[in-house]
C-alpha cells in the first residue's frame, strides 16, 4: 500500500474464545502496522473478554455490548466506532497469513 491509510479491522465475537487469540495474533503478525481492531463483544458469556483485554495496545479497541445482537446489527454498532479509511471484516474463529 503505497499511502500510510488507518484499516478499521471490525472484529464481532459472541463466545469465541476457543480461537481468539489466533485470530488477533494473525493481525498483530501483519506488515502493515496503520490499523485499528475494533472488537464488539456481542455479550459473550465465555472468557472471551479476558482473553481481548489481555491486548494492551491503543490500536485495540474493546467494546461490550449490554446485550446479545444479530450479527448485522452488531457489525453495524462497531462500524460507528471505526476511524480508519478502510474496513476489513475478520471472524473471530479464522485468521489471516502473515503478509
Amino acid at each position: 500500500m503505497g499511502n500510510n491509510y488507518l484499516i478499521s479491522i471490525i472484529m464481532n465475537c459472541h463466545n469465541s474464545a476457543r480461537y481468539l487469540d489466533e485470530a488477533i495474533t494473525s493481525v498483530y503478525n501483519q506488515t502493515y502496522e496503520n490499523w485499528e481492531i475494533i472488537f464488539w463483544d456481542n455479550n459473550s458469556t465465555d472468557n472471551s473478554s479476558e482473553i481481548a483485554r489481555s491486548y494492551k495496545d491503543e490500536r485495540f479497541k474493546y467494546y461490550k455490548a449490554d446485550k446479545t445482537e444479530p450479527l448485522y446489527k452488531a457489525r453495524n454498532l462497531a462500524l460507528e466506532k471505526s476511524s480508519g479509511e478502510y474496513v476489513a471484516f475478520l471472524d473471530c474463529d479464522d485468521m489471516w497469513l502473515e503478509y
